[in-house]
């Protein structure tokens, strides 16, 4: 896999470097959602949500990528229950990409539980 622009397979669809919404869905172990924003450039991911960050990379070839990100929590959620709450949380992640979003599912380990969940990703601001 490559974390180039994708101009090697000529007809490729790259992961384009910009600003994208996300929606995440939680399942099996504990369960949520988070809306946030981050921005992909050149195989590093940055961004967050109301109460976490996240940093991370990524690599893609044809039309399928895959990363790995950490979570840290930046805000105290006062009255929540936040599924990744207090903890540094490493996730892993593969999916498909195409025309500016993509569709991942991936996985975290928060203490002794499992946590799979799915996001979906749309570009608003190619750099």
């Amino acid at each position: 896999m490559s974390t180039g622009d994708g101009a090697e397979a000529g007809n490729e669809a790259r992961v384009v470097n910009g600003l994208y919404i996300f929606d995440i869905e939680m399942r099996d172990g504990k369960r949520g959602h988070a809306r946030g924003v981050v921005v992909l450039c050149d195989g590093r991911i940055m961004g967050g949500d109301s109460f976490f960050y996240y940093t991370g990379s990524y690599t893609y070839r044809s039309g399928k990528w895959r990363g790995d990100l950490i979570v840290n929590q930046h805000t105290e959620a006062v009255g929540k229950a936040l599924a990744f709450g207090g903890r540094e949380v490493t996730c892993g992640f593969s999916g498909h990409y195409s025309g500016g979003g993509a569709e991942i599912e991936g996985m975290a380990l928060v203490g002794k539980t499992t946590v799979t969940f799915t996001a979906r990703l749309a570009l608003k601001n190619a750099m």
